[in-house]
């Protein structure tokens, strides 16, 4: 197996990475301070009760915290101020995937995700069986001050079964090629926040 702290060189672009191996890694994709924004917005949603316990299963699906032990809250309007600066990033990045990798992305799913300590997420993969909607994964992460000894790690797996891991440090922006890419969240010893989604293809 591998581990790697890295998984890109710092200079390469996201759209170069997507292209590269499926996967890519940008650090500060915002500044620290549209983070900390985005993680209150996070804090006001919980507080007023708009997290729900994520359930896994296409079909009458069930909550299963062995399985998966995040909270989500989608992302949908009325938007508070950083989550509408959030998606007009997210906007400029579609444009420049579809231009310089031909991805034909067309539109945008995305959610908070809240991992209390003890949870995790097993290995999955995030394409619905038997749809290819969903063509780009994303998370962007909003835990600052985070260290090894949190775990929380994002484990991305390859075609021959190896992995790599990520640290989910605040500001950092994961993308991958949603099709058949398995990958887990490793068990979190403190409060993980982060957003996550899709880029989607027209159904």
């Amino acid at each position: 197996m591998i581990g790697t702290r890295r998984v890109l060189p710092r200079n390469m672009s996201i759209d170069a990475g997507l292209r590269a191996d499926g996967i890519a890694v940008q650090d500060q994709f915002l500044a620290s301070s549209q983070v900390r924004s985005l993680l209150e917005c996070a804090h006001l949603r919980q507080a007023r009760g708009d997290f729900d316990p994520a359930r896994v299963g296409g079909r009458g699906p069930q909550r299963r915290e062995e399985i998966r032990g995040d909270s989500t809250c989608w992302i949908i309007p009325p938007l508070l101020p950083a989550e509408e600066f959030l998606l007009q990033e997210l906007e400029r990045l579609r444009l420049r995937l579809n231009r310089e990798a031909w991805l034909g992305l067309f539109e945008l799913e995305l959610h908070y995700a809240w991992y209390p300590p003890g949870t995790g997420y097993a290995r999955h993969v995030d394409q619905p069986h038997g749809r290819g909607h969903r063509r780009v994964s994303l998370v962007l992460y909003l835990n600052d001050g985070w260290t090894p000894a949190a775990g929380g790690e994002l484990r991305i797996f390859d075609a021959a079964d190896r992995h790599r891991e990520i640290e989910p440090i605040a500001g950092r922006l994961v993308c991958f090629l949603t099709a058949d890419r398995a990958h887990a969240v490793l068990p979190t010893q403190r409060d993980r926040f982060s957003i996550s989604g899709w880029f989607r293809a027209r159904d």
